[in-house]
C-alpha cells in the first residue's frame, strides 16, 4: 500500500508539472545522451559540465537552441538503482544538421569520454511534440 501511495504522488506531481509547462520546444529536436549506472561506472560531471559539452556544444554552431546536463540523484521507487548516473541533452533545429557536425569530430568526442566516465552512453534522438 506504501508503494502505491508514493506511486501516486509522482503520478500526480507530475501532471501538475505537465500542466504547467510551456510548449516552446515543440517541434525541436532532443538528443539524449544518458551514461547508464552500473556497478563500477564513474562519471566527473565538474568535467562534463565544464568542458566536454561547451566543447560539444561549440560545434553545434546556430543549430543549436540550448543544452542542459542532468545529474541522476535516486530512483522513483525507493532502494532501487539509479538507472542513469547523468544526462546530457542538445536542443536542436535540424538533426541533419547535428549529424553533418558531430560525424568529422566523432573521434575526438568519443576520446574525451575517458575524461569523465568509464560507461558507454545510450543515445536516443526525438523530437519534441509537445
Amino acid at each position: 500500500m506504501k508503494l502505491k501511495a508514493i506511486l501516486l504522488f509522482f503520478f500526480l506531481t507530475s501532471l501538475n508539472a505537465f500542466s504547467q509547462q510551456s510548449h516552446s520546444d515543440e517541434g525541436l529536436f532532443k538528443i539524449a545522451i544518458m551514461y547508464p549506472n552500473a556497478e563500477g561506472n564513474t562519471f566527473n560531471i565538474e568535467y562534463y559540465k565544464t568542458k566536454h559539452m561547451p566543447y560539444v556544444a561549440a560545434m553545434l554552431g546556430s543549430n543549436l537552441i540550448k543544452y542542459t546536463i542532468e545529474e541522476g540523484l535516486s530512483n522513483v521507487i525507493p532502494g532501487q538503482p539509479l538507472p542513469y548516473m547523468a544526462i546530457g541533452t542538445f536542443y536542436v533545429k535540424n538533426v541533419e544538421d547535428y549529424q553533418k557536425a558531430i560525424g568529422p569530430n566523432i573521434t575526438e568526442i568519443r576520446a574525451d569520454f575517458a575524461n569523465y566516465t568509464n560507461a558507454i552512453p545510450v543515445i536516443l534522438i526525438s523530437e519534441v511534440v509537445y
